[in-house]
């Protein structure tokens, strides 16, 4: 089989020229270095006694400016990423403000903030002792000044990459903002703050210009390897251009250790741990892990669940949701609506992360309207899971409970069982990235569950599942639920979700409440066009006239009972009691339009077929293959829908 290569685009001859002459201006100094070195004595000027104690004074110098650049450059980084304030433009400056600065004049500004008459200096002396000027301290202050914009600027990019719901998602297992500062967040950025502290390393045990400026060149004292080496330049060329060479080969080192990472050629996202991602089948076993082989586990049924103290939930919420939400403990509420509507707002309200909206929240007897998230007893389950992709699935889950001073062999062992509950125990000791998506799901809900919260929010947590598998936690989370002490608010698109696990559905629009009532109220008399749909029915939004309803896409539709004229009303029309024809019908239906056919699916045993016309709104049939046939329908085909008054439910709006 022939094969044929894309051909790209040509180089531009006046582009690839300068890019050339630029490569080759970089490369000779380099090359230049190679071919002066006098390698015959290269051993012998490496290790005279002045190079080994300026080496040693370099590495002694470098790693504690290294050491002083992470104490006081992640702070800065974090706050740089993660906190708005005012000023940040300028403080960002500031950072970016030693690498453009001349490095003599970074050590004359050393000298007047630092120095013995400096700003500061007088103070430290007298009253600590502390002399930088001329002293090895005054070196590790000038490589730190020249160095740590490489760490902070570094690691604010990680940062500013990581999303943050894994930390929010920590703070509602319960962990301070310390704690998840350092058991999620620094896990997470390793790479890139390893990066970064590779290049302040490096900048650092090669700094001069302020450090000869601010700590002069004094033998055993400041004098570094880069002070050296200005010296050998003037005593012994050989020699400075052998300790250049030494100086050189640690400077690729550190860059081929970084293999890309400071320039982002092969860096990954900030929360992605492994090039490999989540196994793409959502709801069955990914692959075992080598060298044993794992069987798929069902759920383990639902344990007999001990009922808990029930705590009620009340909350005044204003912002762009505007609600007033109240229920006994024990009872489950699902959120549904379209997108927009505000359902993550509202959980993330309640939890006290989002300045979108506020909740005035009472959980029980106790206030947490001012209490920070990690403190207000409220778990919660985000859309993709959250799962930290540094700890295990083991981990993972019991890291609520360790977060509320579990002991860590009970939280393991408690987290275990809430795991085989959920039927992935046997991937306890698995990461994120080596098991499905629908897997993945289930750990954090057994991670939320595990954490017995006071307030427990789902935000679509059985999205991922397959079908099967979805029954299974549904039973399993039921279960759950039945004997769960506070109130659980589930947000969802599936109506056998909502309906199986909610005792209360609560519609929102546009940020407000549409309709709040038990799943058997909300079917029959659905109040959003948005939630009939959901249900599988037509749903048309219109004012009556004085004869019809008016339809707010166009048309009319006559019902057997209508309402008050102007009265704004959903007519909701179950696809069943759609009938369709090849020929306009006569007789008894009062609601006829011609119709073009756009779709046809299957559902179960039958047909759903949507219908497009120009004198009415979209409407969907259902019939049956047998009819479907006989009918001779297909996409385009030409049809006359009907609906008879009576089958039309009316909801007053």
């Amino acid at each position: 089989m022939r094969r044929f290569r894309t051909r790209s685009p040509g180089v531009p001859v006046a582009l690839a020229l300068p890019a050339l002459l630029a490569i080759a201006f970089l490369l000779l100094p380099l090359i230049g270095i190679l071919a002066r070195t006098s390698w015959s004595e290269l051993g012998a000027h490496l290790t005279s006694p002045d190079t080994v104690e300026a080496l040693r004074l370099s590495l002694l110098v470098s790693f504690w400016a290294l050491g002083l650049s992470l104490l006081l450059g992640v702070p800065l980084a974090w706050l740089l990423a993660r906190v708005p304030f005012p000023g940040k433009t300028l403080v960002r400056a500031l950072v970016l403000l030693p690498m453009v600065l001349p490095p003599t004049v970074g050590g004359v500004a050393l000298l007047l903030g630092f120095g013995r008459r400096g700003l500061l200096g007088p103070w430290l002396e007298n009253t600590f002792g502390i002399t930088l000027p001329f002293h090895t301290s005054g070196a590790v202050a000038a490589a730190t000044f020249v160095a740590m914009p490489f760490l902070i600027i570094s690691l604010e990019g990680t940062l500013a990459g990581l999303r943050p719901v894994y930390e929010e998602t920590a703070a509602s297992l319960g962990a301070s903002p310390l704690r998840v500062f350092l058991t999620v967040t620094l896990p997470m950025v390793a790479p890139g703050l390893a990066a970064g502290a590779a290049l302040t390393w490096a900048r650092a045990l090669g700094e001069f210009g302020a450090t000869i400026t601010f700590a002069g060149n004094l033998p055993g004292t400041t004098q570094t390897l880069p002070l050296q080496v200005y010296l050998l330049l003037q005593e012994s060329p050989e020699a400075a251009t052998s300790v250049s060479l030494l100086l050189l080969v640690i400077a690729m080192a550190v860059l081929i250790a970084l293999r890309g990472r400071w320039t982002g050629a092969a860096a990954g996202s900030a929360d992605r741990p492994s090039r490999r991602g989540p196994l793409p089948d959502a709801g069955t076993e990914g692959p075992p892990a080598a060298g044993r082989a794992v069987t798929h586990a069902p759920a383990a049924p639902a344990e007999a669940a001990v009922p808990e103290e029930r705590r009620r939930l009340h909350a005044d919420v204003t912002g762009f949701n505007r609600l007033t939400l109240d229920a006994e403990g024990g009872t489950t509420i699902a959120v549904v609506g379209p997108n927009g509507a505000g359902k993550t707002t509202l959980l993330r309200a309640l939890l006290g992360l989002t300045p979108r909206a506020h909740a005035e929240l009472r959980l029980g007897d106790r206030d947490v309207t001012s209490l920070p998230p990690h403190r207000r007893g409220v778990a919660w389950v985000p859309q993709n899971g959250a799962l930290f992709p540094h700890l295990s699935a083991l981990a993972n889950t019991a890291y609520g409970l360790r977060a509320h001073g579990v002991r860590r062999a009970e939280a393991r062992r408690t987290a275990q069982q809430w795991l085989d509950r959920l039927g992935v125990g046997h991937l306890a000791r698995r990461k994120p990235h080596q098991v499905s998506g629908g897997q993945a799901q289930r750990v954090a809900l057994a991670r939320a569950l595990a954490a017995r919260p006071r307030l427990l929010l789902l935000d679509e947590p059985l999205a991922a599942l397959d079908q099967t598998t979805r029954a299974q936690v549904r039973h399993t989370l039921r279960g759950h639920l039945d004997g769960f002490g506070g109130v659980c608010l589930i947000v969802t698109h599936d109506p056998v979700e909502a309906l199986s696990l909610a005792d209360r559905i609560l519609v929102l629009d546009d940020g407000r409440v549409l309709q709040d009532a038990s799943p058997a109220e909300v079917t029959r008399n659905p109040r959003s066009p948005w939630v009939a749909r959901m249900l599988g029915r037509n749903a048309w939004p219109g004012t009556f006239g004085p004869d019809a309803l008016a339809l707010t896409a166009g048309g009319r539709l006559i019902v057997a009972d209508p309402l008050p004229e102007g009265t704004a009303a959903l007519a909701v029309i179950a696809p069943e009691a759609v009938s369709v024809h090849r020929v306009r019908p006569g007789g008894g239906p009062r609601n006829v339009w011609p119709g073009t056919v756009r779709e046809i699916t299957a559902l179960g045993s039958r047909l759903r077929v949507l219908i497009t016309s120009d004198e009415a709104p979209d409407l969907v049939a259902e019939i049956t293959p047998e009819a479907a046939a006989e009918l001779g329908l297909a996409d385009g085909g030409s049809v006359w829908t009907s609906v008879k008054a009576t089958a039309v439910t009316l909801v007053a709006l």
